[in-house]
Parts: structure tokens; sequence; C-alpha cells
């Protein structure tokens, strides 16, 4: 029995916390997934996983186990697309996570456009507009925008995206314009449930950053809620240029304070420094660094 079939079995029941879904992965019966991992504690002498009949999780010795096999899986996964000449034939699986708005809007065809030039590769595209771990999900790499916090990841810059502040034409004329961002306060604003301080907005304001503290009834965790909310009259949002593209252009929204714009978040790939990046998830970077739906991001 293969080793690298142990191992591989073992990861996606322990990533799947299925021997169901890790079968069905690998195109194998439960029965002989389950034979494969029974055959690796054995070899190794401990248990790697706690079995219930309703569930499946890691001992200690798993979790090592797992965070050291993986990187060997992937290099196996390497050297095998190198020697088909994967630069010409890509193959496999790349699981991503992405906002949700973000990732239906932008990074959704794009990702369309990678996978009609390279039909044997899978993509798993998780939208989520929490911030997941890459580790722990299982992941390839995650595309993010804003501050990038997690010193354990590598980052790759794929675009820019601007912060607007807007609100409907209905709203400004029953609760007034306001020309200066401080004058927000005595406005009802969307409050961001994603940001760190969403009851900062931050502005340029003859050159320094300045920090305008603001207050509203509603909040959303989803920058497309904040966007409609915002088209339907109910108070002032900030959201990020994508989902609000449209509706300026069509005049549904109207931008305040666009001269008070702070520096544009960057919009990025991130993906574990510990793993060897595989050619095709390498590939895919490129080609989102290469896009103009990612790279002009604001537009």
């Amino acid at each position: 029995m293969d080793k690298i079939d142990r191992m591989r079995a073992f990861a996606l029941v322990a990533k799947n916390a299925s021997f169901t879904l890790a079968a069905q992965r690998m195109g194998r019966s439960s029965r002989l997934v389950s034979k494969y991992v029974a055959d690796l504690e054995e070899a190794l002498g401990v248990q790697l996983l706690n079995r219930t009949t309703r569930s499946v999780s890691l001992t200690d010795a798993g979790a090592t186990y797992l965070a050291m096999c993986e990187p060997l899986l992937d290099g196996f996964d390497e050297l095998e697309e190198t020697v088909r000449n994967a630069q010409k034939s890509l193959r496999g699986v790349i699981r991503i996570s992405a906002p949700t708005g973000f990732g239906s809007v932008r990074l959704a065809p794009s990702l369309a456009a990678f996978a009609t030039q390279h039909p044997e590769v899978e993509i798993d595209l998780n939208l989520s507009d929490r911030r997941v771990s890459i580790i722990d999900e299982g992941l390839d790499l995650a595309i993010r925008i804003g501050p990038m916090r997690d010193s354990s990841l590598k980052v790759r810059q794929l675009g820019q995206m601007p912060l607007i502040v807007c609100a409907s034409p209905a709203y400004l004329d029953r609760a007034g314009t306001p020309t200066d961002p401080r004058a927000l306060a005595t406005h009802d604003c969307i409050l961001d449930g994603n940001m760190s301080e969403p009851g900062l907005w931050r502005f340029d304001i003859k050159g320094e950053d300045v920090a305008v503290p603001v207050s509203g009834r509603l909040r959303a965790n989803a920058p497309a809620a904040s966007a409609r909310l915002a088209m339907d009259g109910v108070a002032i949002a900030r959201c990020p240029a994508y989902t609000v593209a449209e509706a300026l252009r069509s005049g549904a929204l109207i931008e305040l304070f666009a001269t008070y714009r702070v520096a544009p978040y960057v919009v990025a790939a991130l993906f574990p420094q510990n793993r060897r990046m595989t050619t095709r998830v390498r590939h895919l970077i490129d080609h989102l660094a290469n896009d103009d739906l990612i790279t002009n991001a604001g537009a």
C-alpha cells in the first residue's frame, strides 16, 4: 500500500472532518480510506484521529503529523506537475477564500477565464466576509482587501481599492449634503462590522490623517449590503469602490468628500510561508496580478 496514499487520505479526513468527504475527493471508497488511515496509525504506532459515530477530530499527535505531512504532499504534487510539464497543462485543486462581494463581482469572472485556459484545474472558491484562517481551513490562498494584519503569511499585492463615502440623492435632499468630513457627526452612517474601528472613518484633511467619529442605527458586515442600504436612502455609507461603481455612474449614489480620500486599500493574495507553492497556484496568482478586473479594482 502506497505511503503517499495513506498520508493523503489522513490529510483529507483531517481537513474535512469526514471519511466520506475524503473518499469523494480521493475517488476511493470510504472503507478504503478508513483502511489507509488505520494502516498509517499502525505503522506510526500512534492514534492520529479521534473517531465517534458523529465526528472526527485530530489528536495532538495527529495535529503535529498533519502540519508536517502537508508540505510533503504539496512537494509531491509539485514534483508530479513538473514531470508532467505542468506549465502547459496545469492540474489539481486550488482552494481560495475571498470577500463575498469582491469574490462574486470581480474575482469570479477572473477565475472563470483562468479555468477556461486550464481545463484540468479545479477551483474551490469559498466566499466569506470574515477573515478565515488559511492554515486551519486548508486553503491555498486568500484574497483580502485592506490592512494585512497576519505577519505569518506571504503577501502579493494585486491592485488597489479606494473607499468611497456616498449617499443617495434622496438622503441628501432630506438630511443635507455635508461638505466637510467632520460634519458626519450630525448624520446617520452605516457602520461596517468588519472594520477594526467601525465608528472611526479616516480622511486626508490638508495632508493630515484625521479619524472622524461616526455613528448610526445600522451596521452591516458585507459591503454590498451597506451599498444597498445607502441606495435606499437610509444613511451615508463608506464602501469599497467596486460595490458602488455602477450606482455612482447611474446617479443612484453620490460620492462625498472625494478630495479627502485616504490612501486606497490594498487588494492582495495571501498564502502560507511554510508551504511550498504549487505551480498551479503560482500561475493563478500571476493571472490575477495581470487581470484588469483585479488590478483596477477601484474602476
